[in-house]
């Protein structure tokens, strides 16, 4: 016998019949009038060549063949109901999985301490990897289900993605407290190109925009030091006369580990819109939503609104 030639509908009815014992019962279950099930009941046997359930005062019972059936029979139709019924069967505090997300070390530090925490809370079986937004073929890893999420200023993230508005913010002047500019306020054009730079030279984002338009002044910037990442900025104006440009809410992040100060950018700037980026081939994906909506919740400048 093929595959082809058995009706998935009649193995359910076997499937309940097994279970149950009666016809009625049966019909009840499945929705169906007795008639249909005593019906397929017909089908089963002709297909097989064998009663398979035999009517007793205890009910229909199965015959050796039927009982020889059953286990694979079950397992089967178990397996083809878990994988259609997969996308809700997703239930983080006993999940096993780990999850990919592209971000920048400003993500890194502004989203994963408060992102971890609440992941231990609810999800302890649930880890969390990290990838470069610059270091993939973001679009193409995200479309293979590599990357999960990304989140960031992902202006190359268009056509086949969703996104969410997480929040906008303004560039600011980070700078150690100690600094001769520190108690200018508010800092002035000619003193932010009169002091030291460091500068952040981040390809491939939208940061890097940025640069653009601080180079095109004149003067220009004097640039001391540029570096490729953000994750050293503390460390290196802590305990040099450098400044930097960094989005306020990193700056927001680092004020008090390093004794530094945030003063308002006197350079008109444009605002950054930070976004939460996903595939639509996984947009109904149950695993992949609720770490979306853990994003958002947590971070979300419009929490509270219904989430896609």
């Amino acid at each position: 016998m093929e595959l082809k030639d058995i009706d998935l509908n009649l193995l359910v009815v076997f499937n309940q019949l097994l279970a149950e014992r009666k016809v009625s019962k049966v019909a009840e279950n499945l929705g169906l009038g007795q008639p249909a099930v005593s019906n397929a009941l017909a089908r089963l046997r002709r297909q097989f060549d064998d009663p398979l359930f035999l009517r007793t005062a205890s009910g229909m019972q199965p015959t050796p063949f039927a009982e020889q059936l059953a286990e694979s029979v079950g397992y089967a139709l178990g397996m083809i109901h878990g994988a259609v019924n997969a996308r809700n069967a997703f239930d983080p505090a006993t999940a096993q999985r780990s999850f990919t997300v592209g971000m920048t070390d400003i993500g890194e530090i502004y989203f994963l301490p408060q992102l971890m925490q609440r992941i231990g809370e609810l999800a302890p079986g649930v880890a969390i990897s990290t990838v470069r937004n610059t270091a993939v073929n973001l679009k193409d890893a995200m479309e293979a289900g590599q990357v999960d999420l990304a989140i960031g200023l992902l202006p190359q993230l268009k056509a086949g993605f969703f996104q969410r508005r997480l929040f906008e913010q303004d560039y600011v002047v980070l700078l150690r407290q100690g600094h001769r500019l520190a108690r200018r306020r508010p800092l002035r054009v000619t003193d932010f190109f009169a002091a030291e730079h460091v500068a952040i030279v981040s390809a491939g984002t939208g940061h890097g925009q940025v640069d653009e338009i601080l180079d095109r002044h004149t003067p220009q910037r004097q640039v001391k030091l540029q570096v490729p990442h953000f994750v050293a900025i503390g460390h290196i104006l802590q305990s040099s006369d450098l400044i930097a440009t960094v989005p306020e809410r990193l700056a927001a992040r680092m004020v008090a580990p390093f004794g530094l100060v945030a003063r308002p950018h006197p350079v008109k700037l444009p605002r950054i819109a930070i976004n939460l980026f996903w595939h639509a081939k996984y947009h109904k994906d149950p695993a992949n939503q609720w770490l979306r909506t853990l994003v958002f919740d947590l971070h979300s400048d419009y929490a509270g609104q219904a989430s896609g």
